[in-house]
């Protein structure tokens, strides 16, 4: 039955249709979908392109009524007697469509979830914002919703709707500034972004979804429909030791990995590994060198893959370089599989500018500061975010919780978190704001951190959180109500720049640097440390570790052997970047991979091996670990010994039990008879020697010592020892 035109725009203005068919009009529900009109119903479709639109009766199959053409501009109406479910039967140019009603649904969000979000404390915004496969009211499709207040219009585009943002507007939910619509029939896999105008009727750039949980791989920018379907862990046994045992003060020894240059295919195009290739080789290699962890460069989605993932936008999203984010989970699976804890690098410091991305999202400042003073770092022409906003604080708690609680990640490492905790980071006088004291301390950043961590340990308890934390800033690894910031562990790069550089000198010179190797014992347990011997260190010309290293090739090695050994027996967590373990000769490169050719030469497979026994001897030996965090469990035997380059650690286990004494000769001279006080007698057995000839060296030393009583170093028995050139012994005494 056909009806009057007035009767089919009741309710309607020109204007507003005029603002719809155009794709401004900010209420697309008060015009679309079915509206009641005393005993008619009249139903509403902006669908562009279509040929005819006819209404279908669910259950029936029956045609109700064909809508008609009530503007030009693709916009069709109709009406029917009484409300019913209906679909849609969309004849296109090239193929006919079934589908329901987008806008005949009624709210999809909860009163709660958005007084969450505009609160900053909903912390599941993964399975709420973002694109989410569901079922609502018997009908499957993916709900989208996206935070975007000071918009005047938003649209899910994508294939499914010809990137045509006049097809498919949403809905807005103003008490918290979300947009949402349901699109019925769609699954996961399906391409999209959002269209949006801005307060001032501007059509901005294509916008990927913050909170998309799976993206194109770059250089691709969409954001993909991941699935809902709960990935099947196999992990019960590591998540159920893990919450009986944080082991922080344990072994950690963490293998620093970038995974687009740890192996690459030459003979396919020098591709990168995927998840499940890395999960074939990595996680065994990793395994078969006894690292407890493998720490992974940001694989948050990222544009440039030149920034190593330092520059992410899709912070709930596992790059799609190495495949799905199910793959992802597989990949740490896998891992927990073989007993290895897995560590992302995470930033919530700043985020890149391309226009596709956060930057000005809505047409504002939404996410970054408006100001530049307070909003732009020069260093890296970034932005950075607005921590002084609930939306945005809630937004990257919520990213770290996706990684903590749904991926079973064992621990975050956050980037830049000095960038964060002063105003003044990297900035010339009059370039940066002062806070409400005059200071240079970023307060909000400092609350923001603090919030983050207290999140973390009380919803995901034993997982652990690392500062990169290159300042004095007091606190770092002090729980909160110690009055810290509450991050579990602090990088030492103190200790990193100081031993480093003291390593470079020739050894003739070291004499004149002797206390850069002891100077970091004096704030050791003012935080929690880990060492790192990081991809800093071997990029923008710094050149490898091994290039670092003073002499011919045969001392270089000798020098970097000596130095792991020295670092293993520091108090502190270990840290070493792919290609250190084999003595990589050139600096790394992303767009490469580590060097393992070199591995067909036995004195750098004896490096590898080195690394294999330091943490085989750090994994078994209660006292080699006790002393990281607790102070009774250290002490130097010898610091002060200038002119001969040696030094000497006493590590004890927390009952005495056992003992390890740690000697570096650090010149190229051997020293014979070198006397070292011990707190027991007995033997003391060479448990590792960096200059056995398995590891590349020249066998020289000794397989055992036995104390006598010679008072030495304040000490009533000491030992006599055969200390080899440029080496680190490591003897155990044990009742």
């Amino acid at each position: 039955m056909r009806h009057e035109r007035a009767d089919l725009m009741i309710g309607t203005v020109q204007e507003a249709l005029q603002d719809l068919v155009e794709g401004r009009h900010g209420d697309p529900f008060s015009i679309l979908g079915p509206h009641q009109y005393g005993d008619l119903t009249v139903i509403r479709a902006l669908l562009p392109a279509a040929i005819s639109v006819d209404v279908v009766e669910v259950g029936t199959n029956r045609v109700l009524t064909r809508l008609e053409t009530i503007h030009a501009g693709g916009l069709f109406a109709g009406a029917i007697a009484s409300p019913t479910r209906y679909l849609l039967r969309i004849n296109w140019p090239d193929a006919m469509q079934e589908t329901e009603d987008p806008y005949a649904l009624g709210l999809l969000l909860g009163d709660l979830d958005l007084h969450l979000i505009a609160q900053g404390t909903h912390y599941d915004l993964g399975r709420t914002l973002g694109a989410i496969p569901m079922e609502i009211d018997g009908v499957h499709g993916v709900r989208f919703a996206v935070w975007a207040p000071n918009a005047q219009r938003v649209s899910v585009i994508g294939d499914f709707n010809s990137w045509d943002g006049r097809r498919h507007p949403m809905r807005l939910r103003p008490q918290a500034g979300v947009w949402e619509l349901f699109i019925p029939r769609l699954t996961h896999g399906e391409r999209y972004k959002f269209e949006l105008i801005d307060a001032h009727g501007n059509l901005l750039p294509q916008k990927a979804d913050p909170v998309a949980r799976a993206s194109e791989a770059a250089p691709s920018t969409a954001s993909i429909v991941a699935s809902s379907k709960p990935f099947r862990w196999s992990d019960e046994d590591w998540m159920r030791a893990r919450r009986t045992d944080r082991a922080l003060d344990g072994a950690i020894s963490i293998y620093e990995v970038h995974l687009g240059s740890w192996l690459r295919i030459t003979e396919e195009e020098n591709r990168a590994l995927d998840w499940v290739e890395l999960s074939q080789r990595l996680v065994p290699y990793a395994r078969d060198l006894g690292f407890t962890h493998i720490e992974l460069l940001p694989i948050m989605e990222h544009p440039f893959g030149g920034s190593w993932g330092y520059q992410p936008l899709g912070l709930f999203a596992p790059t799609g370089r190495h495949g799905t984010p199910d793959d992802f989970a597989y990949f740490v699976d896998r891992c927990h599989a073989a007993g290895i804890g897995i560590i992302l690098d995470w930033v919530p410091a700043h985020f890149p500018t391309d226009i596709w991305g956060l930057a000005r999202f809505d047409g504002t400042a939404l996410y970054e500061h408006e100001d530049l003073r307070e909003g732009f770092h020069k260093d890296w022409n970034t932005l950075i975010y607005n921590l002084g906003r609930n939306e945005v604080k809630g937004f990257l708690i919520a990213s770290a919780l996706e990684w903590v609680e749904h991926y079973h990640v064992d621990g975050l490492r956050v980037d830049a978190v000095a960038s964060m905790l002063y105003r003044d980071y990297s900035r010339n006088e009059g370039e940066w704001i002062p806070n409400e004291y005059g200071g240079r301390e970023n307060f909000e950043a400092v609350e923001f951190l603090k919030h983050l961590n207290g999140i973390i340990h009380h919803r995901c308890p034993h997982a652990f959180t690392v500062a990169e934390e290159s300042t004095a800033w007091p606190g770092v690894s002090k729980r909160l109500e110690e009055g810290g910031l509450g991050f579990d562990f602090k990088w030492n790069m103190g200790w990193m720049h100081d031993t480093l550089h003291y390593m470079q000198d020739d050894p003739v010179y070291r004499k004149y640097h002797h206390s850069a190797m002891t100077f970091g014992m004096i704030y050791a347990y003012s935080e929690r440390f880990i060492l790192p011997l990081s991809h800093d260190e071997v990029v923008h010309g710094k050149g490898s570790l091994f290039g670092k290293m003073p002499g011919d090739h045969w001392q270089k090695l000798a020098n970097l052997r000596a130095y792991y050994g020295f670092m293993w027996g520091h108090p502190g967590k270990k840290l070493l970047f792919m290609g250190g373990e084999i003595a990589q000769e050139s600096e790394w490169s992303h767009d490469g991979s580590v060097h393992w050719d070199l591995l067909d030469r036995p004195d750098h497979a004896g490096v590898q091996r080195l690394i294999r026994d330091l943490n085989s001897l750090y994994t078994r030996e209660p006292a080699l670990q006790f002393g990281d965090l607790d102070s009774t469990g250290f002490e130097w035997v010898v610091a002060d010994d200038v002119e001969n380059s040696v030094y000497g650690m006493l590590r004890s286990a927390h009952d005495r039990s056992s003992h390890v004494l740690i000697m570096s000769n650090l010149t190229p001279v051997p020293r014979k008879d070198y006397r070292v006080g011990v707190p027991a007698g007995g033997r003391w057995e060479v448990m590792l020697n960096t200059d056995a000839a398995v590891y590349g060296g020249a066998d020289f030393g000794q397989i055992e010592a036995w104390a006598e009583p010679q008072q030495t170093h304040a000490k009533e028995f000491s030992i006599p020892l055969t200390l080899p050139p440029l080496a680190t012994v490591f003897l155990r005494w044990k009742v």
